[in-house]
């Protein structure tokens, strides 16, 4: 059962992914974020959801639609507008941009572009955490594009053989780019039934029920914690804006009208909202609160980013792994 109090803070940091990122994309056009930028909007509810059941020892990697499990683990509004601004006071010091988001202290080891680069990654800091006997959970996001890379499959493997303690969790929002997902895989193919075949229990869920992506992803990472096995979550969703960039581009005709206007019906966020004040646990006094209280964060921290200053020469080639 989910307090009330828990429902308007799952609520509240809906809003908070949501009025950030349709921040960026209206200032975006101001030239002063030099790096692309790919928006989470209508895909909040999955970071949330789950993230809201992780300590801040656990560890999440991500993909370069990475805002939303950044900013739901924990990790610094200011830092984050500040390397999107590519300054020195950035997250990653202003040398990665959107799509190198990371906050160690709050276990958000690492985003990156490659297409199921992080699985991997992922999947050997699950394998530090059990030599190390810790009692910690790691969750790697991706999107369905992703499980086209053999790096999933092969990193699946190897979870399952070692039985590492790791939620996968794929946000499928059906395309790649402008490739949808009947174009790029067989009828046929599930990535539930490939995992299970190589030993990794799966399922499949509404990624725009905030509700239950928080009541099920909590009884399966207290599972995962326990029994020490991997797990692969299968989430639908869907992304409002383009692919890359603060635009939409329906204009563009990749994506059916009526596809696109059944799953606007479906925001995660509006839809949980309706939802809370129906049940009278949310009034409007309260989400207008809310809404002055964000917006006054997101002016203050897009105001420190501008502030701040760019990295100086010398440290272009500190705190650079390859």
């Amino acid at each position: 059962m989910i307090s009330n109090k828990k429902k308007i803070q799952l609520y509240k940091e809906l809003l908070r992914i949501r009025l950030v990122e349709e921040t960026i994309a209206k200032k975006y056009s101001e030239q002063k974020m030099r790096c692309p930028v790919h928006l989470s909007i209508g895909q909040e509810a999955i970071a949330v959801g789950i993230c809201n059941n992780l300590k801040k020892k656990d560890k999440v990697f991500t993909a370069h639609r990475s805002h939303a499990h950044y900013l739901a683990k924990g990790g610094s509004l200011r830092k984050m507008i500040a390397e999107l601004y590519g300054k020195f006071n950035g997250c990653a010091k202003g040398k990665g941009g959107s799509m190198h988001l990371i906050d160690i202290d709050f276990g958000v080891l690492g985003a990156v572009p490659i297409v199921g680069s992080t699985i991997p990654i992922g999947t050997g800091a699950a394998w530090a955490e059990k030599l190390n006997n810790s009692k910690n959970i790691v969750v790697i996001f991706f999107g369905e594009g992703a499980t086209e890379e053999g790096v999933f499959q092969e990193s699946l493997d190897y979870a399952a053989l070692r039985q590492l303690p790791i939620l996968f969790v794929c946000e499928n929002n059906r395309y790649s780019v402008y490739s949808s997902i009947e174009k790029r895989q067989s009828s046929n193919r599930s990535i539930l039934r490939l995992a299970k075949s190589i030993g990794v229990d799966g399922l499949h869920l509404d990624g725009n029920n905030i509700l239950k992506i928080y009541n099920k992803s909590k009884e399966l990472i207290t599972k995962i914690k326990k029994k020490k096995k991997p797990f692969l979550l299968l989430l639908d969703t869907f992304r409002h804006l383009e692919h890359c960039g603060p635009n939409n581009d329906d204009i563009l005709c990749y994506r059916p009208e009526k596809y696109i206007n059944a799953w606007l019906n479906r925001c995660p966020v509006k839809n949980f909202k309706n939802i809370l004040l129906k049940k009278k646990i949310l009034t409007k006094k309260i989400i207008r609160k809310l809404n002055q209280n964000i917006s006054t964060e997101i002016k203050k921290s897009f105001s420190f980013a501008e502030r701040s200053k760019f990295p100086k020469k010398k440290e272009l080639y500190k705190n650079i792994y390859a």
